[in-house]
């Protein structure tokens, strides 16, 4: 699939700071990137000047940051990743907030889509994974979402409980061809996920996949753009009429 000139621009960047990296002897690093960013990113590994890792803040995360690591590295680093919990000052009169409303107010802040990573809403708490650059500002300017008056906090993801929430389903297909699979997850006919697939709106552990043939295999996470996340657990059995019982994981 050809890229756009955006995404050309973003390709080389990737390139440029890896070969930055490997000349001045330090990490780098990439703003946050969504799953179309990282499989831009994923695409070019062969050019690349240095080694690298990704991660968001978190085990589960979506939005990933990537770090470029010149060979031979041995000194100690860190991710430039910072964790606030923003919490209502009065819990008996806070609305119940959605990700939007957190989004809405961090970029009506005036920060930059690549400076935020996942932002998770769990009842009346809410995490928000950031780059260490604009934490103090936000800590300092979020004082109110929609109508309820909040505090903001940095504190250390490593103690929190950060598991995101999920479902347990179950389905039937007739095998675990990734159009099919996709068209259980997301409800929607077998020529439907196909479609989606080869637009490009299926990613497979951040990377794109476009073979509707693809065999899913355990524990691959699934993300179906503007549906939402999965996670495959594996075959079950077969059905009377020998199609194939799946479990899968909804991430809410």
């Amino acid at each position: 699939m050809s890229m756009t000139r955006d995404e050309e621009l973003l390709a080389r960047r990737f390139i440029d700071l890896s070969r930055q990296a490997q000349q001045r002897d330090a990490v780098l690093f990439s703003e946050y990137l969504n799953l179309n960013e990282l499989n831009i990113f994923h695409q070019g590994i062969s050019e690349l000047y240095s080694s690298f890792e990704m991660s968001g803040g978190y085990a589960w995360s979506e939005r990933q940051m990537i770090a470029f690591i010149p060979d031979a590295f041995c000194y100690a680093w860190n991710y430039p990743i910072a964790c606030l919990e923003i919490t209502p000052v009065n819990q008996k009169f806070a609305e119940e907030l959605s990700h939007r409303d957190v989004l809405g107010t961090l970029m009506g802040l005036g920060i930059e889509r690549g400076k935020l990573g996942d932002i998770l809403v769990d009842g009346g708490n809410i995490h928000v994974f950031c780059h260490e650059q604009v934490a103090g500002y936000l800590q300092e300017q979020v004082s109110r979402i929609r109508h309820t008056t909040v505090r903001a906090r940095q504190v250390q993801p490593d103690g929190l409980q950060l598991e995101p929430k999920v479902e347990i389903c179950e389905g039937v297909v007739s095998s675990n061809r990734l159009d099919g699979i996709v068209a259980c997850l997301c409800k929607i006919s077998r020529g439907q996920a196909s479609q989606m697939i080869r637009s490009g709106k299926v990613f497979l552990n951040h990377r794109e996949v476009v073979q509707v043939s693809h065999e899913c295999k355990e524990q691959e996470l699934i993300s179906v753009r503007s549906v939402g996340r999965f996670r495959f657990l594996g075959c079950g059995g077969e059905t009377r009429k020998g199609r194939v019982r799946i479990r899968y994981e909804k991430y809410i």
